[in-house]
């Protein structure tokens, strides 16, 4: 294998920041991991001021929408407080990306994706450009840091453009002969000798993903009417995650194309495979509001009888999460806790990793995008309360709200907005608008939040307490000494 297509493998597991899927992380997420490692570091002196400088052109960018200058501006913050130099190679190497449409790919297709830029570096080139590019993949279970294979490599392509922005390069590759799995697209852009960043794209290659989609397309439509959604939902969500509406994080090909054949075979033998079921269990139904399918994450204790009915906690997870953070993360402790206490859990994804399970009270975001989206996170929420409720005996006083971070933000959003719906909430590191709290005096709070807390300052939850307190809430509140987010 030659030299430089193994420093090609080698640089896309090592070079930090060049990592890009089909949809980009959410501004939300990267502006809040700036903003922890930045309080976190509590800079003085000039990192203070060279800081400071870069909030306040976040700011004017924030301003007028330009997200790439945005994005350019939270690498350099996060150089900066890693102790690095913050170089005009290190910019241009921020600015690549790599983008297709597709990222479930169909093997047996020519496959194509374009090297484009975030925004327009300020490195100076003197000439065009070359490109490596090869598709490479990590033995399963290794640790991040280990070398990768190189699968299929692309021959270097020469007379790329200087300005990837207003002209992408397109890259092709010939796939028929690579196995079905999870791989990643990586792409080396250089400068003569000189290596000016790595742009990498996770995909995931199925032979013959095209038939499986007719197929269950056309299974779904002799289904009951309350098993299509359960079918549906990979194909749904693989053409949102295609699109880059969602990341590719959020579909599990093998397992969640697997769970609608396995639907498929129960509606064949005339069951409902979910009738009777008890403990971990997925399910999805169509969100209207948004005409998409949405996932949402259960426990049913296995004592769960129909004769009588049983608390619902419907548990909202934090910014980047998805609805299976509750059973998959925080020591996954609450699925074992509803099975000894006999409750049931329900966990929406909100829509989105970022939704913010819509605006609560008052004025409504000014961006029309952003307000659409918390909408439909808070649908989502009271669609998959409702739907809790219809599927499961469900006591209508002991129904209860929690959620961290994010979470917790929508908690203290959607109690105030629905306080007639729960019996008690409980927001973990959150914070929520004090004007509120009238709204929902009338329910029972259990507020914790650590000290030190370098994501959402414990003032959050400080200030929405003592407005409680002053209103006279049953409310309980737990302040972590030196806990973190």
């Amino acid at each position: 294998m030659p030299k430089l297509l193994r420093t090609l493998a080698l640089l896309a597991t090592l070079v930090p920041g060049v990592a890009r899927s089909q949809a980009l992380t959410s501004l939300s997420s990267v502006y809040v991991g700036y903003s922890s490692r930045k309080t976190s570091a509590k800079p003085t002196g000039e990192l203070k001021a060279r800081l400071d400088s870069i909030d306040q052109q976040l700011s004017a960018a924030n301003r007028i929408g330009r997200t790439g200058e945005v994005r350019r501006l939270l690498a350099k913050g996060n150089a900066i407080l890693s102790g690095k130099t913050w170089t005009d190679s290190a910019e241009f190497a921020n600015s690549l990306l790599l983008r297709t449409d597709r990222v479930v790919v169909e093997s047996q297709r020519p496959y194509t994706v374009r090297l484009e830029q975030l925004y327009t570096p300020s490195v100076e080139l003197t000439h065009s450009l070359t490109v490596r590019a090869g598709l490479v993949a990590r033995a399963a279970g290794a640790p991040p840091t280990d070398p990768v294979t190189i699968v299929k490599a692309v021959p270097r392509i020469h007379g790329v453009s200087r300005d990837l922005r207003e002209s992408p390069q397109l890259i092709e590759f010939d796939l028929h002969d690579v196995p079905d799995g999870r791989y990643a697209v990586a792409v080396e852009v250089m400068d003569s000798t000189r290596s000016l960043g790595i742009a990498t794209l996770q995909v995931v290659l199925r032979k013959g993903i095209d038939e499986t989609v007719n197929h269950l397309e056309a299974e779904a439509k002799s289904a009951p009417e309350a098993l299509r959604a359960e079918i549906l939902y990979p194909v749904d969500r693989m053409r949102n995650v295609n699109l880059g509406k969602l990341e590719l994080r959020t579909l599990d090909v093998d397992k969640d194309f697997a769970n609608a054949e396995a639907v498929i075979a129960a509606v064949k033998e005339k069951k409902d495979p979910f009738a009777g079921r008890t403990g971990d269990i997925k399910r999805h139904y169509a969100l209207e509001s948004a005409m998409e399918l949405m996932p949402y994450h259960l426990y049913v204790p296995t004592t769960y009888a129909s004769s009588r009915a049983y608390p619902l906690i419907i548990a909202l997870h934090g910014l980047g999460g998805t609805e299976d953070v509750f059973f998959d993360s925080y020591g996954k402790t609450l699925p074992p806790l509803a099975e000894k206490h006999g409750y049931i859990v329900a966990a929406p994804l909100g829509y989105r990793v970022d939704g913010q399970y819509g605006w609560g009270l008052g004025t409504p975001p000014e961006d029309p995008k952003t307000m659409n989206t918390q909408k439909l996170s808070e649908d989502d929420v009271m669609q998959v309360l409702a739907l809790a409720r219809k599927l499961y005996n469900v006591d209508p006083n002991r129904i209860y709200l929690m959620g961290h971070s994010m979470g917790a933000i929508g908690t203290w959003r959607i109690a105030a907005k629905y306080p007639d719906s729960w019996a008690a909430v409980a927001p973990f590191s959150g914070y929520g608008a004090p004007a509120t709290v009238e709204k929902m005096r009338s329910i029972p709070e259990f507020v914790v939040h650590g000290d030190a807390d370098p994501t959402v300052n414990v003032a959050g939850s400080r200030t929405m307490v003592a407005a409680m307190k002053s209103l006279g809430v049953d409310v309980t509140y737990i302040e972590v000494p030196n806990g973190n987010h």
